[in-house]
């Protein structure tokens, strides 16, 4: 299944992190605060102001930061995905 985000949105599926603490152990991302990170899977077209097309400046494969509680979250054929808006993305990260 293909889903295309309208206006000024992005599709990104979330960026699962691990890390170890100095003693050895795992901590998975649900035990401790996220960095809100993600990656873009697909870009809608953009939004229109004063008349102009405004595209989206990130791409597929671009990682982004994103604000905390700004993305509207879905499940499909057991994949989570997130639709964010433009404006709530921060950074893309290089």
């Amino acid at each position: 299944m293909k889903i295309r985000p309208l206006g000024a949105r992005v599709l990104a599926k979330e960026i699962e992190s691990e890390e170890t603490t100095k003693s050895g152990i795992v901590l998975p991302s649900k035990a401790k605060e996220k960095p809100y990170m993600a990656e873009v899977i697909e870009v809608g077209p953009g939004e229109v102001r004063d008349g102009q097309t405004v595209k989206i400046p990130v791409k597929k494969g671009d990682k982004i930061l994103y604000s905390k509680f700004s993305e509207t979250e879905i499940k499909l054929e057991d994949e989570k995905y997130l639709f964010i808006k433009q404006d709530d993305i921060l950074a893309i990260i290089e």
